[in-house]
């Protein structure tokens, strides 16, 4: 993805509204609005959006495991996969 192809002006998607969804929904491109030549917003796709929220919150886990570790707050892995007889 080239991104100074996806970066549109606000009066672009203003006028253009359709375009960028088709856009966004068929290519699952984001597309940058900007507003006075500043990055001001991200137009993404749904599917394309949960994803990101998916792997989001995995790095979320795995940060938050970490810290646990980094913390000593860890068990041996014999009392935690104990076996109940």
């Amino acid at each position: 993805m080239n991104i100074k192809e996806s970066i549109r002006p606000i009066k672009y998607l203003e006028s253009n509204a359709a375009d960028v969804l088709n856009t966004v929904t068929k290519k699952h491109t984001p597309i940058i609005i900007t507003h006075n030549g500043e990055a001001k917003m991200v137009v993404q796709d749904i599917e394309s959006y949960y994803k990101l929220r998916e792997s989001m919150g995995m790095l979320k886990l795995a940060l938050m495991g970490k810290k646990q570790v980094d913390e000593g707050k860890t068990k041996p892995a014999d009392q935690v996969f104990c076996t109940i007889e």
